[in-house]
């Protein structure tokens, strides 16, 4: 299995020209899910005794598997948060899994952990960081929110002198925050309040200051950290970073900013005013897998003081103790949950090497533009209503008239026909449709596709 042999040239030239072929598609097929009954009529039993060989195993992944997998690529898969790497990212990403690196240690990737730390160093220096600032890429914004979190933990029972090894502690968020952070006081067995948010599911100052002046002097005591959102998912709004930073100056904790999606809005002079405050942040995540144009899966978690993420996340085993013999070595498998971890932010340092900071600075406005532009089409479609002017990219808005049925069979319809990608979402209650741009190949007729369609 591990010779090259000639039946290994022969795949390597076919899996190449394969993956050099899906790059090259404009656009990308939009495809669509398949059942496990026709996956299991189609593509058979593929895991048997003697294998079924490399070129069938690819002829069935790319005629079956591969079609029952909606591209997130394509210009108008608008749900959820699009990704749209680029070429170059995803082409590097070839070359980071044929190169075997393990990313968790300077000792075994060097020359990739450096290379990531100068993606790394971008994000800080948008964001305002110190030059002291740093930290890892891991999957995503769950694993990023649970890992800063744990450092935010970490410090309060540090700094309480073991008066709090047994507290559980609190956790302060919006009602807009990502569910991930939920999801991180459970896997942490921590409380989360959420304060309340306001009509367009920002967070608001005065609420939050009345759930913290509203506290028993105990609760109060727990409280480790205060979250805010830079880029809310369903909404794409921005917390007033700068209030809930004075929140969690106050009460002497940590504050981190979920910047998932729309920490990328960095990026772009015509918005960068919206996120004053981001520079007090103690940890922030960025998903370059997102907005800024990377593949699948990467997030940025970035540290105001790393040496402190690193006493709080260092595994400790007698086979590891040659990976801290050094203290100036940069091993990213400290500075979160995970130990095992490939070099994910490679890509997206190529892509950035490759084609500079001004094109990101473009392509993000790009999409702001079109966003915005789409917002007016809907404006001006009688049978369409805007629910608020955006933030960032995305477009909340309704269709007169219809319920969820209706929204659910045009949206299956629209998927089926191989016209676009948009599946309603959750508004105050009611089934509304949502539109996110982060693709710098969405065009404004993309979107007047979608909007003629509602008719």
């Amino acid at each position: 299995m591990h010779k090259h042999d000639a039946a290994t040239e022969v795949l390597t030239q076919a899996i190449v020209r394969y993956a050099v072929d899906r790059v090259r598609l404009d656009p990308p097929p939009l495809d669509g899910p398949r059942t496990i009954g026709e996956l299991r009529a189609m593509a058979g039993h593929t895991i048997t005794e003697r294998g079924i060989g490399g070129l069938e195993a690819l002829r069935v992944f790319g005629d079956v598997l591969a079609q029952a997998c909606i591209s997130v690529d394509h210009p108008r898969f608008l749900s959820f948060v699009p990704a749209a790497p680029t070429e170059a990212s995803i082409l590097f990403d070839l070359v980071v899994g044929a190169s075997s690196i393990f990313g968790g240690s300077w000792m075994e990737g060097g020359g990739a952990v450096f290379a990531e730390n100068e993606a790394l160093r971008y994000l800080a220096d948008l964001a305002g960081l110190p030059a002291g600032a740093g930290g890892v890429f891991v999957t995503g914004g769950t694993a990023g929110n649970l890992s800063a979190l744990v450092a935010a933990r970490y410090r309060w029972r540090q700094r309480a002198e073991g008066r709090h090894d047994r507290t559980r502690g609190l956790i302060i968020a919006s009602k807009g925050a990502h569910s991930s952070v939920t999801s991180a006081g459970q896997a942490m067995d921590a409380d989360v309040v959420k304060a309340d948010a306001d009509h367009q599911g920002r967070l608001r100052v005065d609420a939050l200051q009345k759930l913290v002046k509203d506290l028993s002097r105990s609760d109060r005591e727990r409280v480790f950290a205060v979250v805010a959102t830079s880029g809310t998912t369903n909404a794409g709004v921005i917390d007033p970073l700068d209030g809930a930073a004075d929140v969690a100056d106050e009460l002497g904790v940590w504050f981190h900013i979920d910047g998932a999606y729309g920490g990328a809005g960095l990026a772009a002079p015509s918005i960068r005013a919206r996120y004053d405050g981001v520079e007090r942040a103690d940890s922030l995540i960025i998903d370059p897998h997102k907005w800024l144009f990377a593949p699948f899966d990467c997030c940025a978690l970035i540290y105001r003081d790393p040496l402190l993420a690193r006493e709080a996340h260092t595994q400790h085993a007698e086979y590891l103790d040659v990976l801290h013999a050094v203290d100036e070595d940069w091993n990213p498998s400290d500075f979160a949950y995970h130990l095992t971890r490939r070099a994910r932010g490679l890509p997206f340092w190529f892509s950035l090497a490759t084609h500079g900071t001004v094109a990101y600075r473009d392509a993000i406005e790009h999409t702001l533009s079109v966003a915005h532009a789409a917002a007016r089409l809907v404006d001006d479609a009688n049978h369409l209503e805007l629910i608020m002017e955006p933030e960032l990219s995305v477009v909340l808005f309704r269709r007169s008239g219809w319920g969820p049925e209706q929204y659910k069979a045009w949206s299956d319809k629209l998927l089926a026909d191989g016209v676009g990608f948009l599946v309603p979402t959750a508004w105050a209650g009611e089934m509304v449709l949502r539109i996110c741009v982060v693709n710098p190949l969405t065009t404004l007729d993309d979107i007047r596709l979608i909007i003629d369609s509602l008719l």
